[in-house]
């Protein structure tokens, strides 16, 4: 499944999932203090990788200029920005801001990556990881609808 990964981007990339996860059982099955600031740290962290995500086209572009055309440097920016708005909003939009723009990036990168790309490998690791992101966005998000908003 992870056959042509490099074992670095494997092994940190799967472990960049843990503090979505944890994150999310903190949020929904902790005490009332530790959930505030579990909610508050996953939405940070998802900005965070989101943010990630975009600067990964800025990367390819400065290592091929010939790649840095308009489309592909603007969706470069373009989840900072959506992670940025998502740190401003309550907790409910910004769950539903940060898993939606985790997908919309795995869908770009699909288009970017897919076919006959050399890169195709890294579609494998970024399924993975982004289903991981946004089932944990989703647990958090559903917890706090049941549960009622911390």
């Amino acid at each position: 499944m992870m056959s042509g990964v490099p074992a670095p981007m494997r092994i940190l990339g799967l472990a960049g999932l843990i503090p979505f996860a944890g994150l999310a059982v903190l949020a929904i099955a902790g005490d009332d203090p530790i959930r505030q600031a579990a909610l508050r740290a996953q939405i940070g962290y998802g900005a965070v990788i989101v943010s990630f995500l975009g600067a990964i086209h800025w990367g390819i572009a400065v290592q091929t200029p010939v790649l840095a055309g308009w489309p592909r440097m603007s969706w470069g920016v373009t989840p900072s920005l959506l992670g940025w708005v998502a740190l401003l909003l309550p907790p409910l939009p910004a769950l539903v801001l940060l898993t939606a723009a985790l997908l919309t990036a795995l869908v770009s990168d699909e288009y970017s990556f897919g076919g006959d790309d050399p890169r195709a490998w890294f579609l494998k690791l970024r399924r993975l990881l982004s289903i991981g992101a946004i089932l944990s966005l989703l647990a958090t998000l559903i917890g706090i609808v049941v549960e009622g908003a911390p």
